[in-house]
């Protein structure tokens, strides 16, 4: 006798379901190892090129010397810093010939390619060498509310003096800033790094960045467009400390590479500060051009003024030189792209020092 078995429907549609699933589960594994193969393949090649970004890096900041070393023995490097020199990536009208065929962006090494970028530091004001009324300029021009200024001022100022004595309305160590979470000491000494700031007592992000800034999250009373303060004022702070101010730089201004925002902090009113840029442009009215008229020193700068005091402020703030100079250095490898930072020193063409190189 001969006995026929067949499946049920039920049981061939349970059978389907599970090979389904496991085809389903065996695609995502390998569709998991492979999307892992390819990432630990690009991590290997980034860290091969890593090494290659670092000895490029190192070449832009060489580049870098060399041109900040020719321009100043140039015509007219040898009296001034200017934007339309070469190393800020101007036309060069007073480069000598060994420069003639340098460019700053995309010089090719090996495989690779990098480009650099040169700014002068004395275009804004070391933080260490402002005094109380540079500092209150710089927040009066910055509309930061008037009942903050003497908070900020004094904290500064006692954040980066030797004692331990605060301000009327400053912060010392003991006083305030242990009472935080996390406790930490003031300073007492010189500013290193110009983002210690936002250390200090009455610092917000607005004020140290600047109301527009995308860098950092906007805190809950953080003033806006058209807003008006207490006092009547804008509360809109359009331009922060961090574009005013460096920690490492001449105490003097480059009053060629500044900005109107700059003069104003040395308390140039903003019409004063607008013609000086003026005279400073030449003729088309931008920097960088083959018509500006660099200042040879500080006593050239026209001012529409008998006042002696705005000429005493214009030669104690203002040189035409300048001293240290931050090197942006982006590197691409294979589609692998890094930027370093480094900061150069110039006492003369001969002594140019590297004082960090970092990745950044």
């Amino acid at each position: 006798m001969r006995l026929i078995f067949t499946r049920k429907p039920a049981e061939s549609g349970i059978a389907m379901i599970l090979v389904l699933g496991a085809v389903i589960v065996l695609t995502a594994l390998v569709a998991g190892f492979s999307y892992s193969m390819k990432v630990e393949a690009r991590l290997a090649q980034n860290y091969q090129s890593d090494a290659e970004m670092q000895w490029m890096a190192r070449s832009g900041v060489e580049l870098a010397r060399y041109v900040l070393s020719q321009e100043m023995q140039a015509p007219g490097g040898r009296n001034f810093d200017a934007l339309n020199q070469k190393w800020a990536g101007g036309v060069g009208s007073f480069t000598n010939d060994a420069l003639a065929g340098i460019s700053l962006t995309d010089n090719i090494i090996g495989r690779g390619r990098f480009s650099i970028k040169i700014t002068d530091q004395e275009r804004r004001f070391n933080i260490n060498a402002a005094d109380r009324f540079v500092l209150q300029q710089a927040l009066i021009m910055m509309n930061v509310d008037a009942s903050l200024q003497g908070t900020l001022v004094d904290s500064i100022m006692d954040w980066k003096d030797p004692d331990n004595d605060p301000g009327i309305n400053g912060a010392e160590s003991d006083d305030f800033y242990l009472r935080l979470t996390p406790p930490y000491y003031a300073k007492n000494g010189p500013i290193d790094d110009i983002s210690e700031l936002l250390l200090v007592k009455g610092m917000s992000p607005e004020v140290y960045w600047g109301s527009s800034s995308t860098n950092v999250a906007r805190s809950e009373n953080a003033p806006k467009p058209g807003e008006v303060g207490r006092f009547g004022e804008s509360a809109y702070i359009h331009v922060g400390l961090s574009e005013l101010f460096t920690a490492v730089s001449a105490p003097q201004v480059n009053i060629n590479t500044c900005t109107s925002e700059t003069l104003q902090v040395a308390g140039l009113d903003p019409m004063i500060a607008q013609f000086v840029l003026e005279a400073r442009r030449g003729p088309d009215g931008a920097d960088g051009t083959e018509d500006d008229m660099p200042f040879l020193n500080p006593a050239q700068i026209p001012i529409p003024s008998d006042d002696p005091a705005i000429r005493q402020q214009i030669q104690q703030y203002f040189t035409v030189r300048s001293l240290t100079f931050e090197v942006i250095v982006t590197c691409e490898v294979g589609g692998y792209r890094r930027q370093f930072r480094s900061l150069l020193l110039r006492r003369s063409p001969r002594d140019i020092s590297i004082l960090f190189l970092h990745g950044i």
